[in-house]
């Protein structure tokens, strides 16, 4: 069984095939996307809709080999830092949360809309993105002088992919297990909540 065969979604319903495709591989392989790939992915992630057109997101990029991959694997936590080594481009997504001194309540809201085109943008391309929490937010304010008003909000890997083998053995067995989803009655709602609301089914 190929590799991406094995990750691509089985929903209920019909999905775009971009979006059954896409999962947040952690085997990448080493050679970094080109700079005009890396171009379409932000390219996408800057036409995400945001409250008032504020577009609060912000990104710190580094392919291995600059000055700024290493030290964006240095704010990972030692889980993530295990497979990212071998990641060929390391980021932090940056949040707006205050403008003109008063809270922006939708920014991470909104950089999470920007990042979701960034991965469905990365899909077509060929390349896959994971992103983490599992980093030092604290650690990256201060290695890349993110200003008051805003704050890192998830790390993130984007490649191509790679050998499952590579990994540490728990985390392969979590890369080739198949993708599940709880179902949508558990997670949409008609008049209360908890209430499933019922779809039709697709002829």
């Amino acid at each position: 069984m190929e590799y991406p065969e094995l990750k691509t979604a089985t929903p209920e319903h019909p999905i775009a095939d971009v979006l059954a495709r896409r999962f947040s591989p952690r085997a990448f392989a080493p050679e970094p996307p080109s700079d005009a790939q890396l171009g379409r992915l932000f390219a996408a992630a800057a036409w995400a809709p945001s409250s008032g057109n504020g577009q609060p997101w912000r990104f710190v990029l580094g392919v291995r080999g600059d000055d700024v991959w290493p030290v964006v694997l240095s704010c990972l936590n030692e889980k993530n830092q295990s497979w990212c080594r071998h990641a060929p481009a390391l980021g932090i997504a940056i949040a707006q949360t205050t403008r003109d001194d008063k809270p922006m309540p939708t920014g991470p809201y909104d950089l999470g809309q920007s990042m979701a085109l960034l991965t469905v943008q990365a899909t077509t391309e060929g390349l896959y993105v994971h992103q983490m929490a599992g980093f030092s937010a604290d650690a990256a304010r201060e290695a890349f002088a993110i200003p008051d008003g805003f704050a890192a909000w998830t790390a993130f890997a984007i490649g191509a992919l790679g050998d499952p083998s590579t990994l540490p053995d728990d985390l392969e067995a979590r890369e080739l297990a198949p993708r599940k989803r709880q179902p949508l009655s558990e997670r949409v709602f008609g008049r209360r909540f908890g209430e499933p609301r019922p779809f039709g089914t697709d002829l």
